[in-house]
């Protein structure tokens, strides 16, 4: 199985654009959209859902209305100031959880003398097993405000790695989340390749050391790529030394098209647009295969 799993230090770096235009590239792989906070590898693939699951992760309180007798303990305990109190006048007092607030603790079902508060668990989401041109394609949409991504994105990446074991498809390539913090980690864990976009500007320097430290850290070979280089070619050498002195190898550079922009109007990758940008993207996916030919021959001699 080769996992690459295509990541940056930000939002907004070409990260979508080029994981569409790899799998149309690559034939047929399984295909995993794990910005799950945030994802729209779907826009430009085009999925049919075939199959779709509630995300479910932790739990939340429910005051049962009818057996509540307002005494007030919940919202006394609660720290999260969750518990609302609306007066009502010549009645009873109502008391509610606003989901938002709650973290899920528990405080308040533990501490309730009527036990008239529920603790089910909270559905965070949902996650789609889809088909695409290109092959299976499973992703994710997280509920607004919903907490464990991290968690998503495990489920995510493990039901591709079934579909990728049940239908033989031996590449599985990921549209992963910006950032370094959990869902990144979630995405890079088990891959045999991550591939870092990074822009030629200061921020940009800056995003690939951490990525780098990440990816240094799990030993997870890497390869990096600078997207619209020719904006400010002194920072894109800048970077392709730095990459390089931090012990990732540089897979080429793709230069500023506004058929990109197109494409995406399109909705379909870049690669099928055309283009001067489509070009450098072919010759960075030669030498993505290059490296991962590199990379199951370093395993083989050390088995």
């Amino acid at each position: 199985m080769k996992e690459m799993v295509v990541i940056s230090g930000k939002g907004g770096t070409g990260k979508t654009s080029l994981t569409a235009s790899f799998a149309s590239l690559n034939g047929t792989s399984v295909i995993a959209d794990c910005d799950v906070d945030a994802s729209d590898l779907h826009l430009v693939l085009s999925p049919v859902t075939e199959r779709l699951e509630n995300f479910k992760s932790g739990h939340e309180a429910v005051i049962r209305k009818d057996d509540c007798t307002a005494c007030g303990v919940c919202k006394e305990k609660c720290r999260f100031h969750a518990v609302h109190e609306t007066r009502r006048y010549g009645r009873q007092s109502l008391f509610t959880i606003d989901p938002f607030s709650c973290e899920g603790c528990g405080v308040c079902v533990h501490f309730c003398p009527e036990e008239a508060i529920d603790f089910p668990e909270r559905t965070c989401g949902q996650w789609l097993v889809s088909e695409t041109r290109y092959g299976p394609m499973v992703h994710a949409r997280l509920a607004i405000g919903a907490e464990n991504s991290g968690k998503l994105v495990s489920t995510v990446k493990n039901e591709a790695r079934q579909i990728s074991g049940k239908r033989k498809i031996p590449w599985i390539i990921v549209d992963g989340p910006p950032g370094i913090a959990c869902p990144v980690i979630a995405s890079l864990t088990g891959a045999s390749l991550a591939f870092v976009v990074v822009e030629p500007t200061l921020s940009g320097v800056h995003d690939m050391e951490r990525v780098l430290s990440l990816t240094k850290h799990f030993n997870i070979p890497t390869l990096v790529c600078v997207n619209k280089w020719d904006l400010n070619p002194r920072l894109a050498g800048e970077i392709e030394r730095d990459a390089l002195s931090a012990g990732a190898s540089f897979a080429g550079k793709i230069g500023f098209d506004r058929s990109v922009t197109a494409a995406q109007i399109k909705g379909i990758p870049v690669v099928e647009y055309g283009g001067a940008a489509a070009r450098d993207i072919r010759k960075i996916w030669q030498n993505i295969q290059q490296q991962m030919e590199s990379i199951e021959a370093a395993s083989v001699i050390q088995v």
